[in-house]
């Protein structure tokens, strides 16, 4: 199926829908590459003890900072990181699936996770974390920067793009 020449096409409610459905994807998708990276950049930069560090920060969201402590038990702490981080994923997921409907092209969708990816980064860490969870101050903000950049948000752009090339998605026909 063709696509348009230009990047930015009307949509209907169809068409929101399959964005929910491929942003819910997508979400879920870059959520566990952006863990993956986390982990390991946690333990190349910390310690291979340092590896479960970034599931312990986000567990914390919903238990509080005392799960970053040593002494919690890392299976409460890993369980509740693991879920709060991919309902974070979906929800962002579905976000960036409603607006990049609107979107053609592998330049416009992945470029705008890249950027969603860092609007991301920019809220959570210099207008949420410093008043509401300081503890992910302590996170080095280059890896952070990469991670919800390129880890994330390019991800997420990349397989957004890929779902409407397989699908032939237009909406123009949707």
């Amino acid at each position: 199926m063709a696509y348009r020449e230009y990047i930015h096409t009307p949509v209907t409610q169809g068409d929101i829908k399959w964005g929910f459905q491929q942003g819910l994807v997508a979400g879920i998708v870059a959520g566990l590459v952006f863990a993956v990276f986390e982990m390991l950049a946690s333990a190349f930069m910390m310690g291979a003890g340092a590896f479960f560090m970034p599931l312990r920060m986000i567990g914390a969201i919903a238990l509080g900072p005392e799960a970053l402590d040593p002494g919690y038990s890392l299976w409460t702490a890993g369980f509740a990181g693991v879920v709060v981080h991919m309902v974070l994923a979906i929800i962002y997921g579905l976000i960036f699936g409603a607006v990049a409907t609107m979107l053609r092209g592998p330049a416009a969708v992945i470029g705008l996770g890249w950027i969603y990816g860092l609007a991301l980064w920019l809220v959570n860490f210099y207008v949420i974390a410093p008043t509401t969870f300081p503890w992910f101050l302590d996170a080095n903000p280059v890896v952070q920067f990469i991670a919800h950049t390129f880890f994330f948000g390019s991800v997420l752009g990349l397989w957004f793009w890929n779902a409407q090339e397989r699908s032939g998605f237009d909406a123009s026909t949707a």
